[in-house]
């Protein structure tokens, strides 16, 4: 991770995080190790909760602690150490908030009175910011959030290339079955859903694209992606995968009409997307046929196959995206915290932007790790490019 690194050496001269407690709740695996080493290195305290029961490496958990980092996460612990742990996560009393989903945020909201110490939070996801969006249009946000997710070091590649790459890695680990030649339905075209149906297609899939929203339904048509609503492409699909951070996308009227077969799984943050209490209602028996498998019985016959029990395919039976894309995306929420420990006191009760400046850094520290190198502009074309008198 070799602009992470850049900024963890940094990060040790200057000790930005000096005296004060971070808390995070990500998925706990070695990339995101790294992250918190990184916070470390700059003097924080570093907390760590899981972001979901199934995507956590115990063995990365184990590292963390030997290095001193309060690490509380193991692989498919129940809804209640999971929670507990987010709860611990608050009680450590954090002056920074590094979320993934926005969990940690949302109980502090409803747990904690006041601000206290917390100076501010960075997010990473689209369903995280979804929150914080909602809390900032109620007038009930407490303290600065940097969305992290909107950055475009971030969507551009980590949604996209990360979502395109990890989510295969997922199906592939769970399934062990040929995707070329099936079916595949998508559902969201946001930047996540056009990296899962662009890799899809890349290895032989006929994608369909399902959407609410009428100008990404005709970007994915124009992408060469058949649109049709659920229920019609439920009827065709050998596999779904949801990527819309919505719930019930896939529910009762779609399971009715499915082929015998076919594979559910889900992209989106929480295990909400894929209706799990409509499949158990419908199934007349249920069992786990292989790691990460679970087959659902219907009465006439039919079986579906839920994939991670509907959590994240990509880190529940995958190690989640590139370590070259979580290099960008978590030098973003290092950065973005710095930000946060320097300035949340001064900063609006608002859902912010990454600073221009970090996004550009970013991209310029990663262009030499990539192979990249670019041109720069003579002084003739800087003053063409800003002139409003274009003419020769």
């Amino acid at each position: 991770m070799a602009v992470l690194e850049q900024v963890r050496r940094r990060f040790e001269r200057e000790r930005p995080f000096e005296g004060l407690s971070i808390s995070c709740v990500l998925h706990v695996e070695a990339k995101t190790a790294a992250l918190a080493l990184t916070l470390q290195a700059g003097g924080a305290t570093v907390h760590l909760a899981a972001g979901n029961p199934l995507s956590t490496d115990d063995d990365a958990v184990a590292a963390l602690r030997e290095a001193g980092i309060d690490a509380r996460a193991a692989k498919g612990e129940s809804t209640q150490e999971f929670h507990a742990a987010i709860h611990h996560m608050l009680a450590a009393n954090p002056d920074v908030i590094v979320d993934d989903g926005a969990d940690l945020v949302v109980l502090a909201h409803t747990d904690r009175p006041d601000r206290g110490n917390i100076l501010g939070s960075t997010e990473e996801t689209t369903t995280g910011i979804t929150r914080l969006r909602a809390l900032e249009r109620e007038g009930r946000l407490r303290f600065p959030a940097i969305d992290v997710n909107d950055a475009a070091m971030k969507h551009l590649f980590d949604n996209r290339f990360g979502c395109g790459q990890s989510v295969l890695d997922g199906l592939f680990g769970a399934t062990n079955l040929l995707i070329a030649g099936r079916t595949a339905v998508v559902a969201g075209y946001g930047w996540c859903g056009k990296g899962i149906a662009s890799r899809l297609r890349g290895i032989g899939a006929d994608v369909i694209v399902t959407e609410v929203d009428p100008v990404k339904a005709i970007e994915a048509r124009l992408e060469g992606f058949r649109v049709l609503p659920m229920l019609d492409a439920a009827k065709e699909a050998d596999l779904i995968v949801t990527a819309t951070g919505n719930r019930d996308v896939v529910r009762a009227d779609h399971f009715r009409v499915m082929k015998s077969g076919c594979l559910l799984a889900n992209a989106g943050h929480f295990d909400v997307e894929i209706s799990k209490p409509d499949l158990g209602g419908l199934a007349v028996g249920r069992e786990i046929v292989r790691p990460g498998v679970e087959a659902y019985r219907f009465a006439d016959g039919r079986t579906v196959y839920l994939l991670a029990d509907g959590r994240l395919i990509n880190l529940a039976t995958g190690q989640g995206h590139p370590v070259e894309i979580m290099d960008l995306s978590f030098s973003l929420q290092a950065l973005s915290a710095e930000v946060i420990a320097k300035h949340g006191r001064e900063l609006p009760l608002k859902v912010l932007p990454v600073p221009a400046e970090i996004d550009l850094a970013v991209a310029q520290s990663a262009l030499a790790p990539m192979g990249a190198a670019v041109d720069t502009m003579t002084a003739v074309q800087r003053k063409y490019s800003e002139s409003w008198d274009l003419g020769t």
